[in-house]
């Protein structure tokens, strides 16, 4: 058995990150921490990579931080744990490749920020989310303050965050919290499909769009103009750009771009 915090793995240009603690429900702990963001750096470094799923070993997601470092060694939290996962959280979230979360059982605290860091989540239907923070005397981390608004809206999400009620895989879908909700014995079938769709997708176009999307918030309306041009330019230039446009035209299947 694997008893590393993470297991990472490549087949092909997808990268897969398992969180690894299923006794704990992956609750996360600074060695878990740090382990994910020395693997974030390693795609960062990787621009061959299309795709990256995240997913939890055994019955959850994540459970959230780790209870018992917040009993023992509560100083060490915002450095040795919230700091590196920022760290991670904006690479991932910067990378061209896009990021898909697998969730199933518990999604609760961290875990539900760190699926709505992430650009797709599919959930099994067993799944259930928690916001969590105040029922443990904190506020939140890991960009949940920053990602829950735009998605849920404001007053939506202040209800979220402040009464902390459980939300459903139903219901989740239902706000947009994810993209689809599967059966649980269907969820890495349908997470591999998903990023198996994404990495035969042109990767320039994939990763402009994410780029646009992810910054639309802190431009005007002109300078998103802008940046859309000059993406669509980027877009043109490409060999991917060229072989879609004459299969367009020639009424061909579109090249994955391999």
């Amino acid at each position: 058995m694997n008893n590393a915090p993470l297991i990472f793995r490549r087949e092909g240009d997808i990268a897969h990150i398992r969180f690894n603690r299923p006794n704990s429900l992956n609750a996360i702990d600074s060695a878990m921490a740090a382990v994910f963001l020395d693997t974030c750096q390693r795609l960062a470094a990787a621009p061959d990579i299309r795709v990256v799923t995240i997913s939890g070993e055994g019955r959850a997601f994540m459970a959230g931080g780790d209870i018992a470092q917040f009993r023992d060694d509560p100083a060490s939290i915002p450095d040795t744990l919230i700091g590196p996962m920022h760290e991670a959280l904006q690479i991932l979230t910067t990378l061209q490749a896009p990021v898909v979360a697998s969730l199933q059982g518990a999604v609760a605290g961290a875990g539900m920020s760190l699926a709505l860091a992430c650009d797709l989540a599919i959930a099994a239907d067993n799944t259930r989310f928690n916001f969590a923070y105040v029922n443990l005397g904190t506020s939140c981390d890991l960009g949940a303050s920053w990602h829950l608004p735009r998605i849920v809206g404001l007053r939506r999400a202040l209800e979220i965050a402040l009464l902390s009620d459980p939300i459903d895989a139903t219901e989740a879908l239902r706000l947009g919290l994810v993209n689809r909700v599967v059966p649980e014995s269907s969820l890495q079938q349908e997470t591999q499909a998903i990023a198996a769709r994404l990495a035969g997708a042109a990767p320039t176009a994939v990763g402009t769009l994410k780029r646009l999307f992810r910054t639309s918030g802190s431009r005007d309306f002109a300078s998103q103009l802008a940046a859309e041009q000059e993406g669509f330019a980027a877009c043109a230039a490409t060999p991917e750009f060229s072989a879609a446009v004459a299969a367009f035209l020639g009424k061909r299947r579109v090249p994955s771009g391999r």
